[in-house]
């Protein structure tokens, strides 16, 4: 399969100067070896519990992105915040850049971040990043990220529910909690201040309206046109207005006070724009509204955003997060929708430890368009990139076959009946794409085709598509198919279009969002922390784009959360950040697992965190457990003892009986997750914790695995059981060994492997070798490789080889072509091309001559010890010529 060329010719990650560790020969590691032990009951992989792993071209456009030419330089020393000041902070970096000048690396520097986080954002040619990296006084150079717009589902309309399922409805009404005084920041695509429910007048107008009595503050850093993909530079002004609907979305969720009723209703909102109307943002940008968040005094600040996959919690803007949160800011962050994309795959700034970041549950209930059918209604969800169905008009139901049989998942165009006058078609979903149904069932004549899920849930299908559908293309839920399906089998049913909308019951409400993502961070770190809806949520969308209408995804759970937090510093001023995130995850309750739910498995803590929040619980809560999470890293070093502290601010003794629930354990492929029962391997120093009044107690409790295995995630909660409160700890942890892991991964491709452009855009594996590059017009060597997991290092090195044989290595003085420090795991096949230069000690960039080399990839294991060889893996390319095209290009030494 060719894979797209890339913009650039290097890994992403965190770039810092060669290590210099010594080349390890050999090819791949095996598996992984099981420990002694038994292996736990497998349930079954992702795949066969109906999840659709997504291709390599959607994952290529949820990954983390780098940006040509634009780089995060950290320098030593500390920011403002963390006992640094501006002035030193400013002198390191102005001192950086002049090393860089006389090291021959031409940059230009863009913005100076001095208060939260000290480093500066520069312009320069990618191929010197490496160099860059090395210049005295450089922490570490990061490559600028892209942020895609966050892409919620549209789930049109949806009714209100997310306020009942959390509590929040209680503590508004009994409490008589909104969120006054507190102030809640929103970096996202601004906010429509011209919205009624937002403080607005109803007019349409970006220049009136702003500040009001709701959108008090902010600021537009990007303009309408930015889109971080085509190069051009961001255009700020003073009006934080939101074209593309997302932000005033999210904001509606936190706050709004009208025909939508937030969270916190009277909270004071600041609006920070970073997405043009279309496109993407990038951490550049993300980091300075972070920066102005802070010095705005804002209370909580959200982020439903974030650089997927990147789950390294050094990258910068996961640092800023623990700046923000040691000048008591509260940070909430979506954890992702890479839910089917699986293991590791939420990111950054979401990663941070102490941000709280938020999953998403499917709301109770939805309300859709319908029609009328088998004597019922049937709520269903049009297809994108089909025409909007009609309100009024009938047609002859007709079956594409049995259900469960191929005929009727309508995959082969040439099985389906063909249609007479005034007929749809109902297709089971399955084994093909939707729109290849959808065209067969235009193809047969039919006038509309009625797709039916084949697993509980909603479903927004798209059938997108040159050239596109002229039919209408609808989807209805499972249980509202088959009914269909046992209807047409009884006699002739008759499918009657309707106007407006019905309410019914989520099949999926409750449940962990089939999108919402999996942790854990590359560190091992437990996230998500708590779950809230985002499953189909209505809110406020722009005037322009209707006032109001629903949406699905993570983005929607994490605004709940941050209302939440102010209703919660409402009631408790005092609360520090900390606080806000124990109380909310002490008192949340768990959730069955998504997957099969009828089978009585809690979802697995790395998806839910802690559980749903629960407000009620959480505003009145008078106990606390002042460690609210646990992450137990990998289980080489046998269980671990941890003491937990309970503290009672109540006038009477409390008394907990202490116990322990597990969730579903997942293991690798990453992509694909296997799941398993593991339940960790528990004790307590006590079965009771006596606490006494406005006093505290401490129990310790032993968590560990003896699995047998390498590479299960497992985890749970600690429970706390009292006779009027409930407390909870999740934890989680890697059994076994992290470095006994494989990262390189084949993909099914045979990578790594050695690749070729085939000279319009796309490069085609060669295997075996042999190829000769001209070095010119894109005809470079491409090393093609996957990480199944996060990479704590990648070293590339060149080879000569000469005519004996034997291998020189290129660049012996650094010994590396090039090298990057925390990479993702890989959404898709990841391309490296090399131009047959290399930078030397000093700094100054060479060339090869002409030859015959090879090409040596080495990877050091997420936390691995890169003194210890069995902590690497080392692949080695088959051999090339370099045979430059022009003899007058750089060539000879």
């Amino acid at each position: 399969m060719p894979l797209p060329r890339p913009d650039l010719p290097r890994p992403r990650g965190l770039l810092a100067a060669s290590a210099g560790t010594a080349l390890v020969a050999g090819m791949l590691v095996s598996a992984p070896a099981l420990a002694d032990g038994e292996t736990p009951e497998k349930l079954a992989t992702a795949a066969e519990l109906g999840v659709e792993v997504p291709t390599a071209d959607e994952l290529r456009a949820a990954g983390e992105t780098t940006v040509p030419g634009r780089w995060l330089v950290e320098v030593e020393g500390q920011p403002t915040l963390r006992g640094g000041s501006k002035a030193s902070a400013t002198a390191a970096q102005e001192t950086v850049a002049e090393r860089a000048e006389d090291a021959a690396i031409p940059l230009e520097v863009q913005e100076n971040f001095t208060t939260g986080w000290n480093g500066m954002s520069v312009e320069m040619d990618d191929a010197d990043a490496q160099k860059l990296s090395e210049v005295e006084g450089v922490r570490a150079v990061y490559p600028v990220l892209e942020v895609a717009a966050p892409e919620p589902a549209d789930a049109t309309p949806s009714d209100v529910y997310g306020n009942a399922m959390t509590g929040v409805d209680q503590v508004q009404q009994v409490d008589g909690l909104s969120g006054e005084g507190v102030t809640v920041a929103v970096i996202d695509s601004g906010i429509d201040y011209n919205h009624p429910d937002l403080g607005g007048s109803g007019v349409d107008d970006e220049t009136k309206d702003f500040p009001n009595d709701r959108v008090v503050g902010g600021y537009d850093l990007v303009g309408d046109a930015y889109d971080s993909r085509t190069g051009e530079a961001p255009v700020p002004d003073e009006f934080p207005d939101d074209c593309g609907g997302h932000g005033s979305h999210v904001a509606g969720i936190i706050g709004a006070d009208g025909e939508v009723v937030g969270v916190a209703p009277k909270v004071d909102l600041l609006s920070y724009r970073v997405f043009g109307c279309e496109g993407s943002s990038d951490t550049e940008v993300i980091l300075e509204a972070m920066e102005r968040a802070m010095d705005d005094g804002a209370d909580v600040v959200n982020m439903s955003l974030g650089a997927s996959f990147m789950t390294w919690q050094d990258y910068p803007t996961a640092q800023m997060v623990e700046t923000l949160v040691d000048d008591d800011v509260t940070v909430v962050i979506s954890a992702g929708n890479e839910g089917a994309a699986g293991l590791f795959s939420s990111g950054a700034p979401g990663v941070a430890e102490s941000a709280i970041t938020v999953a998403s549950v499917d709301n109770t209930h939805r309300s859709a368009p319908f029609a009328t059918a088998g004597g019922a209604d049937r709520p269903y969800s049009a297809a994108t990139g089909a025409p909007q169905p009609p309100t009024s008009g009938e047609l002859a139901l007709v079956a594409a076959g049995a259900p469960g049989t191929p005929a009727a998942q309508a995959c082969d165009p040439a099985a389906v009946p063909a249609a007479e006058p005034g007929q749809a078609l109902l297709v089971e979903r399955g084994t093909c794409a939707f729109r290849e149904k959808a065209l067969a069932g235009e193809q047969a004549g039919y006038d509309a085709v009625i797709l039916y899920d084949n697993a509980p849930g909603a479903l927004n299908p798209t059938v997108e598509g040159d050239p596109a559908l002229t039919v209408p293309v609808v989807m209805l839920s499972q249980a509202d198919g088959l009914a269909l399906q046992e209807a047409l089998a009884a006699g002739p049913v008759t499918w009657a279009w309707q106007s407006g909308s019905t309410t019914v019951e989520n099949g999926t409400g409750g449940l962990v969002s089939d999108f919402s993502s999996y942790g854990l961070t590359a560190d091992l770190d437990l996230k998500p922390d708590v779950a809230a809806p985002g499953g189909s949520i209505w809110s406020t969308l722009p005037l322009e784009s209707g006032g109001h209408g629903s949406m699905s995804g993570t983005s929607m759970a994490a605004p709940h959360v941050a209302g939440a937090a102010a209703l919660l510093l409402e009631a408790k001023p005092d609360l520090a950040p900390a606080d806000v995130k124990t109380a909310m995850m002490n008192t949340a309750d768990q959730l069955t697992w998504s997957l099969l739910p009828e089978q009585g498995y809690l979802e697995p803590v790395h998806r839910q965190g802690a559980g749903m929040l629960n407000m009620v619980a959480a505003v009145h809560a008078t106990s606390t457990v002042t460690t609210p999470t646990i992450s137990l890293g990998e289980g080489e070093a046998g269980p671990k003892d941890v003491t937990l502290t309970v503290t009672n601010d109540s006038d009477a003794e409390k008394v907990y009986d202490v116990g322990f629930e597990s969730g579903v354990a997942t293991a690798i492929p990453t992509s694909n997750p296997e799941f398993y029962t593991a339940e960790a391997t528990t004790g307590t120093s006590a079965e009771q914790v006596t606490v006494p009044a406005h006093g505290s107690a401490e129990v310790t409790v032993t968590l560990g695995e003896d699995f047998g295995t390498d590479g299960l995630i497992y985890g749970g909660w600690i429970t706390l059981t009292g006779t009027d409160d409930d407390l909870v700890v999740p934890f989680a942890g890697l059994s076994g060994d992290y470095q006994a892991l494989t990262v390189l991964d084949d993909q099914g491709m045979g990578l790594p492997g050695l690749g070729v452009s085939d000279g319009a855009g796309s490069v085609l594996l060669d295997p075996e070798g042999g190829h000769t590059y001209t070095m010119a017009d894109g005809d470079v060597p491409y090393l093609a490789y996957a990480f199944a997991l996060p990479a704590e290092r990648l070293e590339i090195s060149a080879y000569e080889v000469r005519a004996n044989g034997k291998l020189k290595v290129v660049n012996p003085s650094v010994g590396t072509i090039d090298a990057t420090d925390h990479l993702s795991r890989s959404p898709e096949p990841e391309l490296y091309a090399w131009d047959g230069t290399f930078s030397m000690k000093n700094q100054k960039s060479r060339s090869v001559k002409d030859g015959d080399y090879v090409l040596e990839m080495k990877v050091l294991k997420p936390l691995g010890d890169p003194e210890n060889p069995e902590h690497w893996e080392t692949w080695t390319s088959p051999q090339f010529t370099i045979d430059y095209a022009n003899p007058r290009q750089p060539g000879a030494r």
